[in-house]
């Protein structure tokens, strides 16, 4: 070594042990410090930070929070998929109700008579669409909590569940004699 000192690393810049030992010592050390050579890994003095290397409030915030956004739409997507569920339970348990309101809006003049196997169906679809809706929110919470991206995990459920629900819907239909009928005749 020369018999002038070499300036202390900087942050992120590598030290050797002694370089590290001396800066310990001149610091005053930490609690517990080491003597030199006693230790493979030591422990590096961070300087304090710089006026000028302080974010701003709004850099801050975001920096402390940075999926604050994708929390908003996962929850405001969730609060949306259980208006649905909770509004279109009732309808799916009527089926038959259901069933006649597809078909007047499909212009079929005919009329739902597999109301037993309609009711089987609409409620499954129910139970379905109202599971579909829970495991939904449970996973998107399981990613907000993680910190992960999680406005995607809404959507899929939502698409997944509405396909689900959507096949169960049409199962009694398509099975009906008389709604094929009536699509053969309107079409």
């Amino acid at each position: 070594m020369t018999d002038t000192p070499r300036p202390a690393p900087q942050y992120g810049e590598y030290a050797t042990p002694e370089e590290q030992q001396e800066i310990i010592r001149r610091s005053g050390g930490p609690q517990g410090a080491v003597p030199a050579g006693d230790a493979q890994v030591l422990p590096v003095a961070v300087p304090p930070p710089s006026v000028a290397s302080t974010p701003a409030p709004e850099a801050a915030a975001a920096a402390a929070n940075p999926r604050r956004r994708d929390r908003f739409v996962t929850i405001a997507l969730l609060a949306y998929g259980l208006f649905t569920v909770v509004t279109t339970i009732p309808q799916l348990i009527d089926y038959a109700a259901f069933a006649e309101l597809w078909m007047r809006m499909a212009g079929i003049d005919a009329d739902f008579t597999a109301v037993a196997e309609g009711r089987a169906w609409g409620t499954t679809a129910a139970v379905l669409f109202a599971v579909g809706w829970i495991v939904t929110a449970l996973l998107s919470w399981r990613a907000i909590v993680r910190g992960r991206l999680s406005w995607w995990i809404a959507l899929v459920g939502a698409v997944v569940s509405f396909i689900v629900v959507s096949i169960c819907l049409s199962v009694p239909l398509m099975s009906d004699p008389a709604v094929i009928e009536g699509v053969l005749r309107s079409g």
